[in-house]
């Protein structure tokens, strides 16, 4: 890979969108009737660039792709949200995490908040990955947001994550970190693993009999552990979230011989779809991730939620995280920072 070709993708990257269309007139993907958006075209075709699809890196090398990306391509918290460390319960002790308050918010008093999950493959991302998304989803929404970082696979394998995340749950409604919380005050969000992990706390809420919160945000979630859509086929090959890095995502995250139709690994296959509160799904149409959103989606207005499905079928997998270099990331965030507000006020 020659220096100069790398110059030219990553300028691409950051150019205005509408430059970005002219390079790629007529070479834009599509795929199933979806065209990629250019944007989303020059980060995969840097990504591409940067990474070999068939080769899957060390854990390590993993982690620090991810944080290179967010630091690189993810806007800042902004500066007029204060932030908070605490340490909230979770299944194995107490886990560190983040309160994000717009200025002049006392932090600790009740008031709508989202319980955050970040995304990661269930084996990287942290609270810093995802400072970005949480600190303008506050700013933005108005609302106070608590961002959980659960153990990591694989050193903590399956089902450390749910349980931190359902004793977190539990812990805040309880008073947890001093935090005032209300049931009817909360919802519960996450991107990629972090929806995962959402799904299977509505799930683990409802199969318990738990009180469940006001709403759920699913930001192209993973619901669906068997990897068997048309997404993932068709899309096995996108260089930002190849199926080979989801599958390998899967096996450090599972034990051997672990079910993948349990409803805690594939919250799409849950039986308790119906006592779920309202959701708001995002997808993309070049995520391979695309058909587990419409098909959560599908399923939980079957069980009678109320689903407000977002659609972007020109993006990639990580979008609302690339809000430097990619626009509809930004109304992406704007648009759930609406739709927060309006489902907990």
């Amino acid at each position: 890979m020659s220096k100069l070709k790398l110059a030219w993708a990553l300028t691409k990257v950051f150019l205005p969108s509408g430059v970005v269309r002219m390079i790629y007139r007529g070479r834009l993907s599509v795929m199933d009737g979806r065209r990629i958006d250019p944007k989303a075209q020059a980060v995969t075709d840097l990504v591409a660039l940067l990474r070999d699809p068939q080769a899957l890196p060390t854990l390590e090398q993993s982690r620090a792709q991810l944080a290179q990306m967010a630091a690189k391509f993810e806007r800042p918290c902004p500066a007029d949200v204060e932030k908070t460390a605490i340490a909230l319960p979770g299944a194995d002790g107490s886990r560190p995490a983040r309160v994000y308050v717009p200025q002049g918010t006392d932090p600790k008093a009740a008031q709508p908040t989202l319980l955050f999950l970040h995304g990661g493959g269930w084996v990287q991302g942290s609270l810093d990955t995802h400072d970005g998304m949480c600190g303008h989803l506050s700013h933005q929404a108005g609302i106070r947001v608590v961002s959980l970082d659960y153990r990591l696979a694989p050193e903590h394998p399956f089902p450390a994550a749910p349980d931190d995340v359902l004793a977190c749950y539990r812990g805040l409604l309880d008073g947890a970190g001093d935090l005032h919380v209300r049931a009817d005050q909360l919802a519960v969000g996450g991107d990629s693993a972090g929806g995962n992990l959402t799904a299977c706390l509505m799930h683990d809420l409802a199969a318990a009999g738990l009180p469940m919160p006001a709403a759920q945000v699913l930001i192209y979630p993973a619901t669906d552990g068997r990897l068997n859509t048309r997404s993932m086929r068709d899309l096995c090959d996108q260089p930002v979230l190849p199926a080979g890095r989801i599958a390998w995502y899967l096996g450090l995250y599972l034990s051997e011989g672990q079910d993948r139709g349990d409803p805690r690994v594939s919250p799409l296959l849950s039986d308790h779809h119906a006592a779920q509160p309202r959701a708001l799904v995002i997808a993309g149409g070049h995520d391979p991730l695309w058909d587990d959103a419409q098909s959560h989606a599908q399923a939980l207005e079957q069980a009678g939620v109320s689903v407000d499905l977002l659609n972007y079928p020109g993006q990639i997998h990580a979008f609302a995280s690339l809000t430097r270099v990619v626009p509809q990331g930004n109304d992406a965030i704007r648009k759930t920072a609406i739709w927060l507000k309006a489902a907990l006020s």
